[in-house]
């Protein structure tokens, strides 16, 4: 029995409508701290994908977001081109080793008529300076993928509107007394409004 007076005045309370607190107190300093509403452009995201894919970087200037980005996309990619074109030097050079020691003649890693490294070390070697090679490529590549992805997001989250304008009105709504097989209906709704 409680129940139901229970959800009779939880519906009578849903009935009012909720807004947002209003400031009491207008004045001039208040009207100048208002941030203008940004006018949404559907093409802006689009665009900074655009900046950036032709040029690392350029969608995030086009977003005014730049001066903590840029430092570390072009770090990370100037790391990863470092070490790509280090660990491509080196394994030319091993390989160049290994291919002479296999055709008869000295190479850098003999001294004296001694082996410094062993044909098993070159060929290890080898594979694992392909392999940082491929890796520091592959981090490259996702470095510059992932500045695209985050000039267009960053492009779509400054259009969002985050004003203090927002309502939620519950309200109750009374459908049809009686559904297809007579049974009573109770229906509520939540609306809300940007």
């Amino acid at each position: 029995m409680n129940f139901k007076y229970y959800i009779v005045f939880t519906l009578f309370l849903l009935q009012f409508n909720l807004f947002a607190q209003k400031d009491s107190i207008k004045s001039k300093e208040t009207s100048q701290l208002q941030i203008p509403r940004v006018k949404y452009n559907p093409l802006s995201p689009s665009k900074a994908a655009f900046y950036s894919a032709l040029f690392p970087g350029a969608g995030q200037i086009y977003n005014n977001r730049y001066w903590w980005q840029l430092p570390l996309i072009y770090g990370g990619m100037a790391t990863s081109i470092y070490f790509f074109i280090d660990s491509s030097n080196e394994y030319d050079r091993f390989r160049t080793a290994f291919r002479r020691r296999k055709a008869g003649l000295t190479d850098e890693f003999t001294v004296n008529g001694v082996e410094i490294i062993s044909e098993a070390g070159l060929e290890s070697a080898q594979r694992q300076l392909r392999q940082n090679r491929d890796l520091s490529l592959l981090s490259t590549l996702l470095i510059y993928v992932l500045q695209i992805v985050e000039a267009s997001v960053t492009a779509h989250l400054l259009q969002f509107d985050d004003t203090d304008d927002l309502t939620i009105r519950p309200t109750a709504i009374p459908p049809n007394r009686y559904s297809v097989d007579n049974s009573p209906k109770i229906g509520l709704t939540l609306k809300y409004s940007f």
